[in-house]
C-alpha cells in the first residue's frame, strides 16, 4: 500500500466483481465493449444483460480509450471501461496502456468517484508481460495521485497470486518502500 497526497493506493487478490466498497470497477474491455473472456466475461456476467445495452451505443472504442456506464448488477455504482493494448501489435503500447489508467482516472473525477479499482489491464489475452504491465499501470497511478480530487483510493484487484505478488512489489519499489 502506499499514500499520495492523500490517495492510497493497494493491492489486493481477488475477484472485480465482488469489491462492494468500491465506486467504480474498470473493466479490462474489448473495443465493441461485449461480454467476452477474462475480465470482461466476469463483468459483465455480474452485471447482467443491461450492462452490454448501455454499452452498445458507446462501441467501438480504441486502444487508451475509456467510457462509463452504471454498474447494473455489480455492487458498484459505475464501470469504466477501457481498452487495452494488443502486446506487440498495438504500439506505442506502454504509452495506450497508461493512457487506460489516466483516462479511466479522469472519467472517475468527472463523475466524483471516490474509489476505482483495476485489474491487469492487457496482461490476460491480450498478451503483455505482468511485471512491464504492473510497472506502467503502478507508475501511472502514482503520477495522476497528486491531480486527484474526488478519487481517494485506487485498489488494483490481481486474481492469481502470481499477479498479485509482482503488483504488490513493483508497488512497494515505486513508492520507495523496498
Amino acid at each position: 500500500m502506499a499514500r499520495i497526497d492523500g490517495v492510497t493506493v493497494e493491492c489486493v487478490r481477488g475477484d472485480i466483481t465482488a469489491q462492494e466498497d468500491i465506486a467504480a470497477v474498470v473493466n479490462a474491455a474489448n473495443a465493441e465493449l461485449r461480454p467476452g473472456g477474462g475480465v470482461a466475461g466476469a463483468i459483465h456476467r455480474a452485471a447482467g444483460p443491461g450492462l452490454e445495452e448501455e454499452c452498445r451505443p458507446l462501441a467501438p472504442i480504441s486502444p487508451g480509450e475509456a467510457v462509463i456506464t452504471g454498474g447494473h448488477g455489480l455492487p458498484n455504482r459505475y464501470v469504466i471501461h477501457t481498452l487495452g493494448p494488443v502486446y506487440g501489435r498495438d504500439e506505442p503500447a506502454a504509452e495506450l496502456l497508461a493512457s487506460c489508467y489516466r483516462n479511466a482516472l479522469r472519467l472517475a473525477e468527472e463523475n466524483g468517484v471516490e474509489s476505482v479499482a483495476f485489474p491487469a489491464i492487457s496482461t490476460g489475452v491480450f498478451g503483455y508481460p505482468v511485471e512491464e504491465a504492473a510497472e506502467v499501470a503502478l507508475g501511472t497511478v502514482l503520477e495522476e495521485a497528486p491531480r486527484l480530487g474526488s478519487v481517494r483510493l485506487v485498489r488494483f484487484v490481481l486474481f492469481g497470486e502470481e499477479d498479485f505478488e509482482i503488483h504488490r512489489r513493483v508497488l512497494s519499489r515505486l513508492a520507495g518502500e523496498g
